[in-house]
């Protein structure tokens, strides 16, 4: 029982846990502990109820693990967007049952991915999504060009839309050079932005505007433009003007990225 007025426990507010959910709390929240010395700026920016689109820019494979305990650590349950080809054998099940949305980018289950995104966020639930599609590769670690599903989600929806920029993650494993350096408690940071205001094109989508490939690489850039100055802010560095290329020929309206 809580006292009238009082803020609802975080335990209350990540409520239910699935066993498959326990399940990756038990393995996540103590490896996380073990690698990342995590510090978080305005960590109570991230709602305790109510739907939340998470934001982050892409810098290691690893970094979903300190990210995830971001949101937990927030009193809330994350759900990633993460490419299919993690769901396999008994991890992926236990992915599934805990709530993980797989990606099958390229495919005819594409949409899909974002439909389940959707009714996550509908059920008032937080999505994790990393719109870069993989770890960013920019060789100064900056955002590369995103991927627009994220706008999709964003304008169609009614969620909470979080840009969070995370730094710190890429000196355990450095993806540009396939090395993993074993080293406990690095530092990752973490910077939690104001919600984006996207209500006046959502209000412009309600009265029937067509949602068009310019409308969401118009509102991907907005949002990842706020994620790259939040970088900027974390590393006291200026961010650079445009983003890095992504790799491949894939078009500017393809759906969301993985988490891994």
């Amino acid at each position: 029982m809580r006292r009238p007025g009082s803020a609802p426990s975080r335990w209350h507010t990540r409520r239910p846990i699935p066993p498959a959910l326990w399940l990756c709390f038990l393995v996540v929240h103590p490896v996380a502990s073990l690698l990342f010395r995590l510090r978080y700026r305005h960590a109570e920016r991230i709602p305790r109820t109510g739907p939340v689109l998470v934001v982050a820019n892409h810098v290691s494979i690893l970094d979903p693990l300190a990210c995830a305990r971001l949101v937990w650590d927030s009193g809330r349950v994350p759900h990633f967007l993460a490419k299919s080809s993690v769901f396999k054998g008994a991890a992926g099940r236990i992915l599934r049952a805990a709530g993980q949305i797989p990606v099958a980018r390229g495919s005819a289950d594409a949409k899909g991915s974002l439909n389940a995104a959707e009714a996550d966020l509908a059920a008032g639930n937080v999505v994790v999504l990393y719109p870069e599609g993989s770890v960013t590769r920019d060789p100064d670690w900056w955002p590369m060009q995103a991927r627009t599903g994220v706008a999709r989600l964003a304008i169609t929806t009614d969620a909470v839309v979080l840009p969070v920029a995370q730094w710190g993650p890429q000196r355990l494993h450095d993806y540009h050079a396939k090395k993993l350096h074993l080293r406990l408690r690095v530092p990752a940071d973490y910077l939690v932005g104001e919600p984006i205001d996207l209500e006046d094109l959502r209000a412009q989508v309600r009265a029937g505007r067509p949602v068009t490939g310019e409308l969401l690489r118009e509102v991907t850039d907005r949002i990842m433009t706020v994620v790259r100055d939040q970088l900027a802010e974390l590393r006291g560095e200026p961010a650079p003007a445009a983003f890095a290329r992504r790799p491949g020929n894939g078009a500017s309206t393809d759906l969301p990225g993985s988490a891994a």
